[in-house]
């Protein structure tokens, strides 16, 4: 059996990088792509990039493809109440979560083989949350996106979902940027694990994900009760 090959973004830290290592211990091949060095071991590739210029992604990863999966985990957040918005927050996220998105699966999906699988991490923030306006928007795109692309994909038995974690324990919690809003902690009394995270984008790229397609999984720890 062929070994399968992933594009992960966002590889040097958080989600991105727990999503790939899962799916290297589970025998996968992964490109990582990010903007600060990822070291994964057996079967990992970095490839420097910057997801906040995206003109520059489509020529990084074409010399690595094709790939049978994407994972586009990338991202950061920014936050602000009415009165204080910043454009630039705006145009910055969107840019890293949407653009991004797109530029790579209109690269990687048309060489993709048949039954490949694409995942786009989103947020449970998407349906809104107060503060985080720009945010949401962004994370909401993707749904968009996700649907749009699953029904276009559906006869070559390619899926596509969407991961919406809720308040999960990586460095993005501790960005300044997103002070305004500190995080709260979910109704079963702690932060989203990343590896819990990373099992749920694992089954859906695997053999057993072949059925779904479209879906949002929303993986928050009761935050969304």
């Amino acid at each position: 059996m062929t070994q399968q090959h992933a594009l992960v973004t966002g590889t040097s830290s958080g989600i991105g990088k727990a999503i790939a290592a899962k799916l290297l211990a589970d025998g996968w091949r992964v490109t990582g792509l990010s903007r600060g060095e990822s070291a994964l071991g057996e079967g990992f590739s970095w490839v420097q990039a910057d997801l906040a210029q995206p003109e520059s992604l489509v020529a990084a990863v074409s010399p690595h493809g094709p790939f049978d999966a994407l994972v586009h985990a990338a991202g950061f957040q920014r936050t602000a109440r009415l009165g204080e918005l910043d454009a630039a927050a705006l145009a910055g996220m969107f840019t890293v979560h949407v653009a991004a998105a797109e530029l790579l699966a209109n690269a990687v999906v048309p060489e993709m083989p048949d039954g490949g699988r694409v995942l786009l991490v989103g947020s449970r923030t998407s349906t809104g949350a107060p503060g985080k306006s720009q945010y949401a928007a962004t994370k909401a795109a993707l749904m968009g996106l996700g649907r749009s692309w699953a029904q276009e994909l559906a006869p070559r038995g390619i899926t596509v979902n969407v991961l919406s974690p809720g308040p999960t324990d990586t460095p993005m919690l501790a960005d300044p940027g997103r002070s305004a809003t500190p995080p709260i902690l979910p109704a079963l009394g702690s932060l989203v694990d990343p590896e819990d995270v990373a099992a749920l984008a694992a089954f859906l790229l695997g053999p057993h994900g072949k059925s779904i397609t479209g879906q949002n999984y929303v993986i928050c720890g009761g935050a969304s009760l």
